[in-house]
């Protein structure tokens, strides 16, 4: 098979666990780099030995030579830059979240479909090991017919000190963090026909909600809670760990701190350790999140050498993109919203 080249654009925080893990990916490398801060550029490229470097992203492709581009920035550039791979018939990997409003999602899903061009989005919550190993569990049916779930990250961790842009925007947890939370929701029980949300500013620093709580109605009868916290100050931190309850028809599957992973179903109880691989260049506690961008990244190269469609594809994550919204729209009204009526 012959190596991918990709190209990235955006050489900020998050961005270097990606080209970390595309070292790591076979049949797949990093050839062209993009940022408008010229510092950042040089530290990148030097980190990482690339040598074409750009801070205009309309220059890179325009000389081209790469197989696809990985879109690592914020989410304001998001609709311009999946346009500008579309136009030049480049398959895009984009960042969540992944676009600033649903439509600009639909019509980047639209542009890149009408275009014949592949599209994910960088959804790598769903990727981490622990959350695959319960997928796993699920399927294989020994739990029976789920039909109520809790999917929780409550933390009291600082995360506004890598990223204090995070603490400026009217939009926090919810756009940041419940989006992967409501993301595995939806990978776990299916899609969701209602939704109703109620969130909370604790941080008095912030601007946006630091916490919420969300009550999903599935396509399949199942409800589901998804809560999300930033404020919660608890004995033994658990960031960055996604904590899971799931009952279904012929037992149950608890995902709990420390990687624990209890299934009870009609032959008994076992209780496993599915904790994630610790990578060369990951660093505790990130490496869940780390070990999941190798793992999303992998699925990338190797759906676009099969010719594939990724499972956090465009058109995918429209479904979780409408949660997030649905969950800001019934805050604010105090009402359960529609979700399938926003997707029409």
């Amino acid at each position: 098979m012959a190596e991918l080249n990709g190209a990235l654009i955006g050489c900020g925080f998050f961005a270097i666990n990606q080209m970390h893990a595309w070292q790591d990916v076979p049949g797949a490398r990093i050839v062209a780099i993009c940022d408008r801060d010229p510092e950042r550029l040089r530290i990148v490229g030097d980190q990482f030995g690339i040598e074409r470097r750009y801070s205009d992203a309309a220059a890179m492709f325009a000389d081209g030579g790469f197989d696809f581009v990985d879109i690592a920035t914020t989410v304001q550039s998001h609709r311009a830059l999946v346009e500008m791979a579309a136009a030049h018939k480049v398959p895009a990997i984009c960042q969540k979240p992944f676009a600033k409003t649903l439509d600009d999602a639909k019509s980047m899903v639209k542009t890149c479909a009408e275009a014949g061009v592949p599209l994910m989005v960088h959804e790598n919550f769903r990727w981490q090991t622990p959350i695959q190993e319960v997928k796993k569990v699920l399927e294989a049916g020994v739990i029976g017919e789920p039909f109520w779930a809790r999917f929780s990250f409550r933390s009291g961790y600082d995360v506004f000190s890598g990223q204090p842009y995070l603490a400026e925007g009217e939009r926090f947890i919810i756009e940041d963090l419940g989006i992967h939370t409501l993301d595995i929701a939806r990978y776990i029980m299916g899609d969701v026909r209602q939704l109703s949300a109620r969130t909370k500013r604790v941080n008095p620093k912030i601007k946006g909600e630091d916490v919420a709580t969300m009550l999903l109605d599935h396509e399949s009868g199942a409800t589901s809670i998804v809560d999300v916290s930033y404020a919660s100050k608890l004995s033994t931190e658990p960031f960055p760990e996604t904590l899971i309850e799931l009952d279904g028809t012929k037992g149950s599957i608890r995902l709990s701190q420390g990687y624990r992973l209890e299934v009870t179903g009609p032959e008994g109880t076992t209780v496993t350790d599915v904790s994630p691989k610790l990578l060369s260049w990951a660093s505790r506690p990130w490496h869940n999140i780390q070990e999941s961008v190798f793992a999303i990244q992998q699925h990338w190269a190797d759906s676009l050498a099969a010719g594939s469609e990724t499972s956090t594809s465009g058109a995918d994550n429209l479904k979780t993109f409408a949660l997030v919204e649905a969950a800001y729209d019934s805050a604010a009204s105090g009402q359960t919203v529609d979700v399938e009526a926003m997707l029409r």
